[in-house]
């Protein structure tokens, strides 16, 4: 019973944060499901739950997406899924935590404390699609397709409309792709499946709550949002790593 409350709990939260801030699935519940869930069966929940988070905050952006801006994300994010497959089994859990944790921690603290937050748009579609590589390794590995695309997007300088309406298409994207190559693999247990189950009202819940909640914040309020947002997850993930 008390799994299944951190589970049903990390869902709730982590659907809540997607239908705000547009990502945030894997930050979040892993920070709760890792304490009580092996690695190799939490990767795949995240993925699943980000599936459905995606696709039910997605209608909130919907008028808002540039295929323009988006293909060189999801050019380089579908090359990077296989790799991050590839090495599920073969990273240490905590080390590979401990990492995007101390990136997240250092790069959020670092724009918090600065009075004029920097825009940095340089390298066009290359760059691009090179962080899309990137969130695509690390979307396959763990989930965690989100984090340097969102990362990017903030840096143009974009309205919260324009950042989601790149990052939260490319996460559903890649995040699909991944549950398809986790799926070949035999990573979808039936204990996957039950846990599944546990989730979905929660991720429902919390997308909806989440949607309501964007709809009420400026632009300047919701890059503050994400980044806090990303500053408690890579806590979150830091200190489990430490504990």
């Amino acid at each position: 019973m008390s799994l299944a409350f951190l589970i049903l709990g990390g869902a709730l939260l982590a659907g809540f944060v997607n239908g705000l801030a547009g990502f945030g699935t894997g930050l979040v519940a892993l920070g709760l499901w890792l304490h009580a869930v092996d690695p190799l069966l939490a990767a795949p929940l995240v993925v699943i739950c980000s599936v459905i988070a995606q696709s039910l905050s997605l209608v909130a952006i919907r008028p808002t997406l540039n295929l323009s801006r988006l293909w060189p994300f999801l050019l380089g994010g579908v090359a990077g899924v296989p790799i991050g497959v590839m090495a599920l089994d073969r990273i240490e859990a905590g080390t590979f935590r401990a990492a995007v944790g101390a990136f997240l921690v250092c790069y959020c603290t670092v724009m918090l404390v600065s009075r004029r937050l920097p825009v940095i748009d340089v390298g066009g579609r290359t760059a691009d699609g090179a962080m899309g590589l990137a969130g695509g390794v690390l979307g396959g590995a763990a989930g965690l397709s989100g984090a340097l695309p969102t990362v990017w997007c903030g840096l143009k300088g974009w309205g919260k409309a324009e950042q989601r309406a790149v990052y939260q298409p490319f996460n559903l994207t890649i995040l699909t792709w991944a549950l398809v190559a986790y799926a070949s693999q035999g990573v979808l247990t039936a204990e996957v499946g039950r846990l599944t189950l546990i989730c979905l009202p929660g991720t429902v819940l919390g997308v909806w709550l989440g949607v309501k909640a964007y709809g009420r914040v400026d632009d300047r309020q919701f890059r503050r949002i994400v980044l806090w947002l990303l500053l408690a997850s890579g806590g979150v993930l830091t200190a489990t790593n430490l504990l």
